[in-house]
C-alpha cells in the first residue's frame, strides 16, 4: 500500500464490505453481549424484525417513497436553477461580482432555521419540505459550480480564442465540457446534503416520511425502528451515489483517463 496508489475494483469492493462486516460485528457484540442497554441501542436482529414489521404492517414503504420524492423534487428544482446561474457566474466576472456576495452570505444560513418561517409562508405541506431542500442545496450548488467553471485552464481558453471561437462558442465548447465531470460530482455530493435537510423538515409538521416515522419512534423509545429508518436513508443514499458515479463514467469517459 503506497500513497495515492490506485486500488483494483475487486479489492475496493472487498475492503468496503469488510468495513460493513466489522461495523455490524462490533454493534452485535456490544448489544447482544449486554454491554449496551437495548433501551439506548437496539441489536441488529431486533432492528431487522422491527424493519420487517414497519414495511409489511405499518406502511413504511409509503413513507420511504414520500421522502425520496421530496428529496428528488427539491434537489431537481435547486439544480435546474443553480446550474445556469453558476455557469454564468464562473464565466462572466461581472455576473460573479453581482451575485457572489449574496450567495456566499446565503450559503451559511442553515436551512433548518427557515422552517418556522416557511410554515408561516406556505404551511406544513409539501411546499415547505421542498423549500427547505431548495434553500439548503441551491446556494451551495451555485457557488461550487461557479468556482469550477471559473477554474478552467487559461491555456485552453486562449487556444480557443486563437482559433477564432466566439464567446458563446467558448462557453459551449470549452468551459462546459471541461467543467461537466466536476459539476456532476458536485451534484452527487450536494444530493447527499439534501437528505439531511429533508429529514429535518420531516421532523417538524409532517404526517409522512422517514423523518416522521423517526419522530414517532423516538416518542416510544423504539430505537430499533429509529435505527432501521437511519439505515434505510443510508442505503438509498448509497444506491444513488453508485448510480451517479456510474452515470458520470458513462457520460464523461474522458474524465476517467
Amino acid at each position: 500500500m503506497k500513497p495515492l496508489q490506485p486500488v483494483a475494483p475487486r479489492a475496493r469492493l472487498l475492503l468496503g464490505l469488510a468495513f460493513f462486516a466489522l461495523f455490524i460485528a462490533v454493534w452485535a457484540a456490544a448489544t447482544l453481549g449486554g454491554f449496551v442497554s437495548k433501551t439506548f441501542l437496539a441489536d441488529p436482529l431486533s432492528m431487522l424484525k422491527s424493519g420487517w414489521v414497519l414495511l409489511t404492517q405499518m406502511g413504511f414503504a409509503v413513507d420511504i417513497g414520500m421522502t425520496v420524492w421530496r428529496v428528488v423534487g427539491g434537489f431537481a428544482i435547486a439544480a435546474l436553477l443553480a446550474l445556469p446561474l453558476g455557469v454564468l457566474m464562473g464565466a462572466y466576472k461581472p455576473v460573479e461580482a453581482f451575485f457572489e456576495p449574496f450567495v456566499s452570505f446565503a450559503r451559511y444560513l442553515p436551512a433548518s432555521a427557515f422552517i418556522p418561517l416557511l410554515m408561516l409562508w406556505v404551511g406544513i405541506g409539501e411546499a415547505q419540505k421542498l423549500a427547505v431542500i431548495f434553500i439548503g442545496s441551491f446556494f451551495q450548488l451555485v457557488l461550487m459550480i461557479a468556482v469550477q467553471v471559473g477554474g478552467t485552464r487559461r491555456d485552453l481558453v486562449e487556444a480557443a480564442y486563437t482559433l477564432g471561437v466566439s464567446d458563446a462558442g467558448l462557453l459551449r465548447r470549452v468551459l462546459l465540457p471541461g467543467a461537466a465531470p466536476a459539476i456532476a460530482e458536485i451534484l452527487r455530493m450536494v444530493l447527499g446534503w439534501a437528505w439531511t435537510y429533508v429529514i429535518v423538515a420531516e421532523l417538524i409538521g409532517a404526517s409522512s416520511g422517514i423523518g416522521h416515522m423517526i419522530t414517532d419512534s423516538q416518542a416510544l423509545l423504539a430505537t430499533d425502528q429509529i435505527i432501521f429508518g437511519i439505515i434505510v436513508i443510508g442505503l438509498i443514499g448509497l444506491v444513488s451515489d453508485f448510480a451517479f458515479k456510474a452515470a458520470n463514467r458513462r457520460l464523461f469517459p474522458w474524465a476517467q483517463l
